[in-house]
């Protein structure tokens, strides 16, 4: 979907859907600087964007031109995070970096925004999406469980000093 269609369903998403009484909302975008982010900014006022990146190169080189275009339409950025980051083997547990390690921090310094975590890569989490139970609910002990409560914290921590 590109431009009208997109900002008609945001549009219709947010000002015609009764949410009832929200303490947060997070929109989940598609990658990129396209008319889905420029659509919600001009439909809203947003408290802030989180910004998130696998580890690799091209990744980050893509949320680098997302924070810029956030910036040009005063949007606060909230900060950076790091998703896909690393994979424990289901036979030995070690960590394997699949898509690399460290790019959403390294982007984060640069950028000179808060780094909020580091979610690895584990099935389990698409699993209990599936099944209605986010892993924070169902497995918050685990690593991705823990970190995904950890990227939250930040988050909470950073719109409460808006």
């Amino acid at each position: 979907m590109r431009g009208p269609l997109i900002s008609g369903i945001l549009k219709q998403f947010l000002e015609q859907v009764d949410w009832g009484p929200l303490d947060l909302m997070v929109v989940d975008m598609p990658p990129g600087t396209g008319d889905a982010q420029l659509s919600l900014v001009q439909t809203i006022n947003l408290d802030g964007a989180v910004m998130v990146t696998t580890p690799q190169e091209v990744a980050t080189g893509d949320v680098r031109r997302g924070v810029k275009m956030f910036e040009r339409v005063n949007t606060r950025i909230l900060g950076v995070v790091e998703n896909m980051s690393g994979m424990a083997c289901p036979h030995c547990d070690e960590i394997v970096d699949v898509f690399g390690s460290g790019g959403g921090e390294s982007l984060a310094k640069e950028m000179k925004l808060p780094f909020l975590g580091r979610i690895p890569l584990d099935p389990a989490v698409r699993l209990a999406g599936d099944e209605g139970a986010p892993t924070v609910v169902s497995n918050p002990g685990s690593a991705a469980g823990a970190a995904l409560l950890e990227v939250m914290s930040g988050v909470e921590e950073r719109l409460s000093t808006s």
